[in-house]
């Protein structure tokens, strides 16, 4: 488990520090993203030059209804593509994360932690009448 606290803590550390720069962090970002999926495209390519079973399911359509179906079923298709917080924001009609000012989303920190707040107090109260 140390292992896992190590790279936990480092992930937060250069995530909070990148976040001053959203220019440069999605720089390195892309380009691990895109070596990762490089990496991935030449394991397909590989296994499809086996020949059998393998070249149909890395085939182009092969490729496509099989990424289909585990995306599908595992809930990731829609927001893989059109993302969770695109599709909040539209309906509430709000500006996308990235919009936002720092101020902005401070200020919405704060509101949540008040209201965090509150619902503390009320849970306390209600443990109090349930105590008498």
């Amino acid at each position: 488990m140390s292992i896992i606290n190590f790279f936990d803590k480092l992930e937060d550390k250069i995530r909070a520090k990148l976040s001053h720069y959203p220019i440069f962090y999605t720089i390195v970002g892309g380009f691990a993203i895109v070596i990762f999926w490089r990496g991935v495209w030449i394991t397909a390519d590989m296994l499809a030059e086996n020949g059998g079973v393998w070249s149909l399911i890395f085939s182009g359509p092969g490729s496509i209804l099989l990424s289909i179906s585990v995306l599908l079923s595992i809930g990731l298709f829609v927001s893989f593509f059109v993302g969770d917080s695109i599709l909040m924001t539209g309906l509430k009609k709000e500006k996308k994360l990235i919009e936002k000012t720092e101020t902005e989303i401070r200020d919405e920190l704060e509101v949540l932690e008040d209201v965090e707040s509150r619902l503390d107090d009320i849970e306390e109260e209600l443990d109090e009448m349930k105590n008498k």
